[in-house]
């Protein structure tokens, strides 16, 4: 642990309980300064894997502490077009503080119609980058929209899917996305490579515009690198990305371009053990810290070893995570919690939002007798990780 830096964790559960139907999933916060929360997650429909319907909305004006009942709403829900409903998925809503907005950003996912319709995953439909804006006021979200890219062939999928984005002082915002090319997707896109890059997109309070693209990074491994997440931390730009064998890390000087990207380890050589899952950031002015999911932690029983939350601190020059810092911030409860949400609440605070994903069972993943027998109950939790000192990151 850094010299001086230390913290506690609170843990409080910001609702709980399901229909067994449909379940909260992938919860994230947005703050809007000083202290009003917006916390946006979807129903997830239980009869298949990652079936979205609209994007709902909790709010708490008083930090975290009471929520309002959710709320869905229109702007953000389903659309159909053409042959096939469109809904925008894994958003990830943060201050863009140039504009004083609200700026959730994410990807479309494409069904066929009607309750049932499964998730396309093949080349006869593209996957979008979506956005839309909060006004605080009037507590709606903007039609959410696209961002207009150059060559859709070769961004025939591009999604910023889960990701943490960084702004620049000027507003422009550095986007992190995957994207693959139409020939990569074919008939079935689990076969094919996600290629990782971070876009430079103007942003002017309401339309999302693309400038350029840096480096494009991939593994031969499946599913190439995907589902990156960004930060800056004193003066350099650290970018982890999902792979299904192995999490990967990479560190350049502008956030466009970076060194070779290499396989998340322990600070003693071991490998880190995260895979087929996000990782996301907790920077502090005084330290970089990773949270994750792992194998190795008596989770077996756990799909994609998705339980317990781990976090610890990184060394940013070597590009690992120091072993002994290592803590839980979410329990296992049987029930997996790798799509989840991390930002920096206050100075005094950063959070770490996640919900139960009730598909859970490592062998029996749609059975959820199994993941409610182990004490799992479609909590969504919030992990309030309270600093000893100030985070200078943070001016409100």
């Amino acid at each position: 642990m850094s010299e001086r830096l230390d913290y506690e964790v609170q843990l409080d559960v910001v609702s709980e309980g399901y229909d067994r139907e449909t379940e909260w999933f992938q919860p994230r916060i947005g703050m809007i300064p000083p202290s009003t929360a917006v916390l946006t997650m979807t129903k997830a429909r239980l009869w298949g894997s990652d079936i979205f319907t609209a994007l709902q909305e909790m709010r708490s004006e008083d930090f975290g502490r009471t929520w309002s009942d959710p709320v869905a709403h229109a702007t953000i829900d389903r659309r159909r077009i053409g042959d096939f409903e469109v809904c925008p998925c894994d958003i990830t809503p943060a201050w863009h503080e140039a504009t004083g907005k609200l700026l959730a950003t994410g990807h479309t996912a494409v069904y066929m119609p009607g309750e049932k319709g499964g998730l396309m995953a093949n080349d006869d439909v593209m996957r979008d980058i979506v956005y839309t804006v909060y006004d605080a006021g009037a507590r709606t979200w903007s039609e959410w929209d696209t961002v207009e890219l150059p060559d859709r062939e070769k961004f025939f999928w591009a999604a910023p899917g889960c990701a943490q984005r960084v702004d620049l002082p000027g507003g422009d915002v550095l986007l992190p996305i995957s994207r693959m090319d139409r020939a990569s997707v074919g008939e079935n896109f689990w076969t094919g490579c996600f290629v990782t890059t971070v876009l430079r997109c103007s942003f002017d309070g309401r339309k999302l515009a693309y400038l350029e693209h840096g480096d494009e990074m991939s593994v031969p491994e499946p599913r190439g690198l995907y589902e990156p997440s960004l930060t800056v931390y004193q003066g350099r730009y650290y970018l982890t990305l999902r792979n299904d064998i192995r999490g990967y890390v990479a560190v350049g000087d502008d956030g466009l371009h970076f060194e070779d990207y290499i396989p998340w380890a322990f600070d003693d050589g071991d490998e880190l053990g995260s895979y087929n899952t996000q990782q996301h950031w907790v920077t502090h002015s005084d330290g970089l810290f990773l949270t994750y999911t792992r194998r190795g932690a008596d989770n077996d029983h756990v799909i994609r070893h998705r339980a317990p939350l781990f976090i610890a601190e990184v060394d940013p020059e070597r590009l690992c995570v120091i072993r002994d810092t290592e803590r839980i911030l979410v329990p296992d409860k049987g029930a997996q919690l790798g799509n989840f949400g991390a930002l920096n609440a206050s100075p005094e605070e950063s959070w770490v939002v996640t919900s139960e994903g009730m598909h859970g069972d490592a062998t029996e993943p749609m059975n959820l007798d199994l993941s409610e027998s182990r004490g799992a109950n479609n909590r969504v939790w919030l992990a309030r990780i309270v600093w000893n000192e100030p985070n200078r990151l943070v001016s409100v």
